[in-house]
């Protein structure tokens, strides 16, 4: 597989073999070398193989081996093409939620965020496997919220109205049916709505601590020296079951069409095939799930920062900045075209005067979330006109570099904590994160700086994290 500088930060993977269409990685000369070390060009190659791919498929510089597409990947397809779970993810709508407020950071010593933490996790399950603790009333109003997301939650009593304008698809992909969902993967669902899971997802505390873009920042609610609130979390065991579901069927089903699968992990099927569309409504449930579930956890954050204060949400400020899915195949209109877009560990960053843009951000472009790892800052982004030429997709965080099992042996308790330095963490026993540690993941300074610096995206905030609350495994 040979890679062709095809200009700044810029690599093509020239069509060969049973490839359709060019491949392209978006790296600088610091994140090269780690796509010689995993899968991941191959498996870009791989996607670029399935029928009504349009080109390019594109890697971006948070890139790593996944199942299927890699994390870090985005696959168009035309109408007459298919639809593929591996290239949308295990985790689907796997999103990040930025929640502003008019709460200084300095005003929060280390006492104070600890006490945040407990009563958070009081309210917010963490960890694989929990239940949440609205269940008797989240059971009920499950399967409207698997076609509905976020509206069937806030008319339940998590939150307002006003948030739905400051989430993708307004918090509900359209298409979503029930009935194409197994029953296991509803008996899971149905009691974890609420709950963070493990893994890399997180609820942190945050400092805003540059504003590259005043104007920007100041549209996005957003002000140096700021506290915010980010939430990283997804469908938890719903999205999972739906994907492993469908990953066999659509296996099964792929000689009957005539479909060549390059791999096991990028099981499809024809969009406009029963199996195809099958699978659409059931990611859309997931979707919609995932949408809602932060939803609900950030009326608990909420919550739990107005017993710790004492105060209203009104009163502090808090509010949905966005919220923006990573895992995702929805419809776009791209180059004239429409297109399902497959995003698998990708953020839409569409720019401004975009008319997919949500009307309170029709005229800035909406915030791109994009969280670094465990102890490292995250950003606030917006995408510029040229990133027509990633389908409006930039990266959704730093990219692991090593793999959990490597993490484990790899990184000592003193690195860990060498690396994590002030930062609060929800656990006694580094060992249940010590996967989740910056050493783990790529440099997120310099991933944020590839697109940066080919103006695909601008850098509107930064912020430091003070306090991080994770699930364990």
């Amino acid at each position: 597989m040979e890679l062709k500088r095809d200009g700044l930060n810029r690599y093509r993977l020239p069509r060969h073999g049973k490839m359709r269409v060019d491949a392209v990685v978006y790296v600088n000369e610091h994140l090269l070398p780690y796509l010689r070390e995993d899968k991941s060009l191959e498996q870009l190659m791989h996607a670029a193989c399935l029928p009504g791919v349009v080109e390019p498929v594109i890697g971006m510089p948070d890139i790593h081996e996944g199942f299927g597409l890699p994390i870090g990947g985005v696959m168009a397809v035309a109408p007459d093409g298919v639809i593929s779970c591996g290239a949308v993810g295990m985790d689907i709508n796997c999103g990040v939620r930025l929640i502003r407020s008019d709460l200084l950071a300095r005003d929060f010593d280390k006492p104070l965020l600890r006490r945040l933490m407990e009563r958070i996790e009081d309210y917010v399950p963490t960890g694989v496997g929990k239940k949440g603790k609205h269940k008797g009333l989240t059971a009920h109003i499950f399967e409207d919220v698997a076609h509905r997301g976020v509206q069937a939650v806030i008319e339940a009593g998590f939150g307002a109205p006003g948030h739905l304008e400051y989430i993708e698809e307004e918090g509900c992909l359209p298409g979503a049916d029930i009935a194409a969902v197994s029953r296991e993967a509803c008996a899971r669902g149905s009691v974890q709505l609420g709950t963070l899971g493990g893994g890399n997802h997180f609820i942190e505390i945050q400092e805003v601590t540059d504003v590259y873009d005043p104007e920007l920042a100041a549209r996005f609610g957003l002000f140096r020296g700021q506290l915010t609130v980010m939430i990283h979390t997804g469908s938890r065991g719903f999205g999972h079951q739906i994907c492993t579901d469908y990953t066999k069927r659509l296996a099964a089903v792929a000689p009957k069409y005539g479909i060549e699968l390059p791999s096991k992990g990028l099981a499809a099927a024809p969009i406009d095939s029963r199996e195809g569309q099958d699978y659409y409504k059931a990611m859309a449930c997931a979707v919609n799930f995932a949408f809602a579930n932060r939803q609900i956890i950030m009326t608990d954050v909420v919550r739990a920062f107005g017993d710790v204060l004492g105060f209203s949400a009104e009163a502090i400020g808090m509010r949905p900045v966005y919220d923006v899915a990573h895992n995702i195949a929805k419809w776009e209109k791209h180059y004239g075209r429409r297109l399902l877009v497959h995003r698998k560990g990708a953020t839409r960053a569409l720019c401004a005067g975009h008319p997919a843009n949500p009307p309170v951000y029709r005229d800035t472009g909406h915030p791109a979330v994009v969280p670094g790892s465990m102890g490292t800052a995250s950003y606030v982004l917006v995408g510029t006109e040229k990133a027509a030429e990633t389908f409006f997709s930039v990266n959704h965080g730093a990219g692991r570099l090593l793999s959990r099992t490597a993490a484990e042996k790899k990184i000592t308790r003193e690195e860990f904590e060498r690396a994590m330095g002030e930062v609060l963490y929800n656990t006694r026993n580094y060992r249940e994160v010590v996967d989740e540690a910056p050493l783990a993941y790529k440099d997120i300074e310099q991933v944020v700086e590839t697109l940066v610096a080919v103006g695909i995206t601008k850098k509107v905030v930064r912020m430091r994290p003070l306090a991080v609350i994770k699930g364990k495994d």
